[in-house]
């Protein structure tokens, strides 16, 4: 008995010892917020994992760097146009006339301890934001990772690529050095091009005729609050729906539309995000440190009457302002009003192009008429209409880029510049038709070299002299995972029309919708655009003759 109620008095004092610290936050939490059961619901969810999905993660580290940088530089610049002159530390510029926005540029960078290394880890932070994003958005084009449920997400990622465009035009303005002035009567003259409202658009944004007095102050808030704000907002939006859909996966064993091969994001998966985090910010860190970046102290304060030489916007801008400066200087007068053609026809174009990249995914949906999900990766030679169409877009953008800075070009490689003028005019229309022409080659190449790789195997270098003294290369027969790999993807028939006249005789009505979409579909799906996949009978007729080697 003294031994039971011993038992009992030790376990009667077990249950009334208090909970710990730790864990009554942890149940006020819980009570709460019900912090556990979503834990343990989304914890150890299954990721698949693949070197090109840190692309997105190199967007999303540069934007937080971006963001602290950013507010760190927001304690010491002045945003205003007020004119003073400089006495500070930098002696060239001593005595000269100059904003206090421009000022206050030069005290972050000699004066504020760390302001120089902090305002080029933020420049370097955007240039590297939006490549991630662009090459990111490239790999989910070529890949076809935009299709249903993805197409919400892919919005969300091409909204953010324009914002941060936008985002980074305003930011390398507000110095009001001379480059960044240049690159602003630059998009002042083309929000005038625009017919009837371009007067009222400029005057709207920058407070009256250039440069006026209320530029910086206006573009000020939109960099550091609203623009910054939305993609904020969109960059959360992005990431819960990417973690409500998963990555996609590429082709492989053991996986399809309905299994994941991959890794728990709680341990793993956030281990290797965080240490990716730091790396990103290290490598920031040392581009900020040892590569200098817009040196505003070397293009002196803005003039309206000076051009800094060479004067050319960040990469990211650098095709628009290629569209214009190869664009015919073409102007059409009527009614007393002047329409500068040259102008607003590539200013135009600008959104355009980049409208095309956000819409295809859409049309691509419309002509194939597929509404089922997809979470299997399509191996780019696999669709080589899209894949064509892409590096072709890619090709356009890389022309203008060098239109965009043709007097570089012209100087660097001692050409003249109009010859380089007239090479970006014909390249614009010819080199994305060959783009487009050679890629769609290749990948049917690609998709030959599978096919035979399926029926024959790998080619194993071994020479074999048979009986009757012919020479042959033996072929290695591919494993299971590999034939997989190469023929797991769909060819579906494209869209048809159809018979116009039915059993009866009667005429079927066929809209124009229907017929665009039908070319479309043969054009992009069909017989001429891939290489058909070796069937059963052809695999088993080919593996089991007796001159299969």
């Amino acid at each position: 008995m003294d031994g039971a109620g011993s038992g009992n008095g030790v376990a009667a004092g077990r249950r009334s010892a208090p909970p710990g610290k730790g864990e009554r936050v942890a149940d006020w939490a819980d009570g709460r917020l019900g912090i556990y059961a979503l834990a343990k619901a989304n914890m150890r969810k299954v990721f698949p994992d693949h070197w090109s999905f840190m692309l997105g993660e190199v967007c999303l580290y540069s934007f937080l760097v971006l963001i602290l940088t950013g507010v760190y530089l927001t304690l010491f610049f002045e945003p205003s146009t007020a004119e003073v002159v400089y006495n500070g530390t930098y002696e060239p510029l001593n005595g000269v006339l100059m904003t206090r926005a421009y000022e206050s540029t030069l005290d972050i960078s000699f004066e504020v301890r760390g302001g120089l290394l902090i305002r080029q880890i933020h420049h370097w932070a955007a240039l590297v934001f939006v490549t991630g994003m662009l090459v990111h958005m490239m790999r989910v084009f070529f890949t076809g990772a935009f299709r249903k449920p993805r197409e919400l997400n892919w919005v969300f990622g091409w909204t953010l690529l324009m914002l941060g465009i936008i985002t980074g035009l305003t930011g390398y303005s507000l110095p009001d050095d001379l480059l960044s002035g240049t690159g602003l009567r630059f998009a002042y003259g083309a929000i005038l091009s625009v017919p009837i409202v371009g007067t009222y658009l400029a005057f709207f944004l920058f407070g009256g005729e250039f440069p006026g007095e209320d530029f910086i102050a206006r573009l000020y808030p939109v960099h550091i609050l609203l623009l910054p704000g939305i993609m904020l907002g969109l960059v959360v939006a992005h990431l819960i729906l990417v973690f409500y859909h998963k990555h996609t996966q590429y082709p492989g064993p053991g996986r399809d539309q309905k299994s994941v091969v991959g890794m728990p994001f709680l341990p793993v998966y956030m281990a290797k995000a965080g240490g990716f985090f730091f790396l990103v910010f290290g490598v920031l860190a040392l581009m900020g440190g040892v590569a200098s970046i817009n040196p505003v102290w070397a293009f002196g304060p803005y003039r309206p009457d000076l051009v800094t030489t060479g004067a050319q916007p960040d990469w990211y801008l650098g095709f628009s302002e290629g569209l214009i400066r190869v664009m015919p200087g073409w102007e059409l007068n009527a009614w007393g009003h002047t329409l500068e053609l040259g102008v607003f026809i590539p200013f135009s174009l600008f959104p355009l192009i980049l409208l095309a990249l956000g819409l295809y995914p859409f049309l691509e949906a419309w002509v194939t008429g597929d509404r089922r999900e997809h979470h299997i990766l399509d191996r780019p030679r696999n669709v080589p209409v899209r894949t064509g169409l892409g590096a072709a877009w890619l090709s356009l953008y890389a022309v203008l880029l060098i239109g965009g800075g043709n007097d570089i070009v012209a100087t660097h490689l001692h050409l003249s510049i109009n010859v380089i003028t007239w090479f970006v005019r014909i390249a614009v229309f010819v080199v994305p038709v060959l783009t487009y022409v050679v890629t769609k080659r290749i990948c049917l190449g690609l998709q030959r070299r599978d096919r035979d790789n399926v029926l024959h195997g790998r080619e194993t270098g071994t020479i074999k002299r048979l009986p009757h003294g012919e020479y042959i290369e033996v072929h290695e027969p591919l494993t299971q995972g590999q034939l997989h790999t190469l023929t797991q993807h769909e060819q579906h028939p494209p869209y048809e029309i159809g018979p116009t006249v039915d059993a009866n005789g009667v005429r079927r009505r066929v809209t124009p919708s229907q017929r665009v979409r039908a070319r479309l579909a043969r054009a992009m799906f069909g017989s001429a655009s891939r290489i058909e996949k070796p069937t059963v009978e052809e695999y088993r007729e080919v593996t089991s003759g007796e001159h299969h080697h």
